[in-house]
């Protein structure tokens, strides 16, 4: 029943997920996404938190070269990467390189960015809660630093 269950969630948001395609794409919601990237990604909002369930799911997409500014959770955040080649960077430690089927566990309050690798997209699912605050933006990333091994 459980795996009957987990299946039919996974369902609903993928079906979610494909119907948002048609969405306009580099918004958030019909806004356009504030200057916290680097620009042409498409984000949907595919969960809003409320009072039964305290977390959030997004689908991002971000087209070669194309990256977040640094940020934090207060709650932390689990990126599931679902296509593509991309990278995630902690503050002070080497950028990794994530691709398909990985799973990163951004730890709360912890600084990073993530985003596309230079010459292939990256799509990844994004769980997070705002129960502890919203997501903190900081400065962009820098080209050098995207560049940079660390």
């Amino acid at each position: 029943m459980k795996k009957l269950s987990c299946l039919l969630l996974f369902l609903i948001i993928w079906h979610n997920y494909a119907s948002a395609q048609d969405a306009s794409p580099y918004s958030h919601n019909g806004v356009a996404i504030p200057v916290r990237n680097t620009g042409n990604n498409t984000l949907i909002e595919l969960i809003k938190a409320d009072s039964i369930f305290n977390f959030n799911i997004a689908v991002a997409s971000f087209e070669p070269g194309k990256r977040l500014a640094w940020h934090s959770h207060p709650a932390g955040q689990i990126l599931i990467i679902t296509e593509g080649i991309g990278y995630y960077q902690e503050r002070g430690k080497p950028k990794q390189t994530v691709r398909k089927g990985e799973i990163i566990k951004c730890q709360p309050g912890i600084e990073h960015w993530h985003g596309a690798s230079a010459n292939t997209g990256v799509t990844y699912m994004a769980i997070y809660s705002s129960q502890k605050g919203n997501t903190v933006w900081l400065q962009q990333v820098t080209d050098a630093e995207y560049s940079s091994a660390k």
